[in-house]
């Protein structure tokens, strides 16, 4: 497969869509074919991000405010960015993102009421990141994706089933907005027949 330029990869969805595990596959698949993939993953995925992140995700923190939340994400991401995103890219490298601005449009924009655009806007004019080659949004029932968590929940993931439909509403909605940049693949099969839909939408971009 040949590679000329930086690809940005990301996998989106909500809670228990199978973002790491489909992450895993595609990662080793892209490896064998002689790819170079950097994986990261968000909030997090430097070290300054990665204090973000556990404060984000903290259970205890139950008075967090939407804007909060959208704030803090978007400083864990601007460091990533600056960090690992922009240099790799710059170097040729193809980039696979476990969750993106996308999510904090879908989480906090559309389930938290900050407004999708007001987060879109912030992210790519405001902050400028770059966007995406292709998004692979794994779309699933709440409810089903909550039945996949086995261990203690985090904070957004305590918000609820209700809070959680928001979110997959505000995902499906940023997709039809962008359905050249947007795959929207049904997330509530057997891992390997996901991933082999998954590959296929992220081929033609590399």
């Amino acid at each position: 497969m040949p590679q000329m330029r930086g690809r940005l990869l990301v996998l989106e969805g909500i809670d228990g869509a199978g973002k790491t595990t489909q992450a895993d596959i595609l990662e080793t698949r892209l490896r064998r074919e002689g790819v170079r993939v950097l994986r990261a993953r968000e909030p997090g995925g430097t070290r300054i991000g990665e204090r973000v992140r556990a404060l984000l995700l903290d259970a205890r923190r139950v008075e967090m405010d939407a804007r909060t939340e959208l704030f803090l994400y978007m400083a864990s991401r601007a460091q990533l960015v600056s960090e690992v995103l922009a240099p790799a890219l710059a170097r040729g490298r193809v980039v696979l993102l476990d969750r993106y601005y996308y999510s904090t449009a879908a989480y906090q924009g559309a389930a938290g009421g900050v407004g999708i655009d007001e987060a879109l806007a912030l992210a790519e004019r405001i902050a400028g990141f770059p966007r995406a080659d292709r998004v692979i949004l794994l779309d699933l029932d709440p409810r089903t994706g909550m039945a996949r968590v086995n261990r203690p929940m985090d904070r957004m993931e305590k918000k609820g089933i209700a809070y959680l439909a928001r979110v997959r509403a505000g995902f499906l909605r940023i997709a039809r907005r962008e359905p050249r940049r947007f795959a929207v693949v049904p997330a509530d099969r057997p891992p390997e027949t996901v991933a082999g839909d998954v590959y296929r939408r992220v081929r033609n971009v590399l």
